[in-house]
């Protein structure tokens, strides 16, 4: 399956000039990792000060919302 998706498989989205993806020089590597490897995406974030402010600091509440993607085999116990 690496081998049918090619190049393309990394090629199609776009990364910031000067780095690569994960296992990019080993499609087959990339390929298993994407698709049998557990994934954790973090898809929003509130309560977080902005960067400019940020330090390590004790805030009242910060609300994180996650995704997990488990892969086909894996028990999700």
């Amino acid at each position: 399956m690496a081998d049918l998706a090619g190049p393309e498989m990394h090629n199609k989205y776009g990364v910031v000039e000067g780095s690569k993806y994960c296992n990019q020089d080993d499609r087959a590597k990339m390929y298993l990792g994407n698709v049998w490897e557990p994934n954790l995406s973090i898809t929003g974030a509130d309560g977080l000060p902005a960067v400019a402010m940020a330090g390590n600091v004790v805030r009242a509440s910060t609300s994180v919302r996650v995704s997990m993607r488990l892969p086909p085999a894996m028990n999700p116990k």
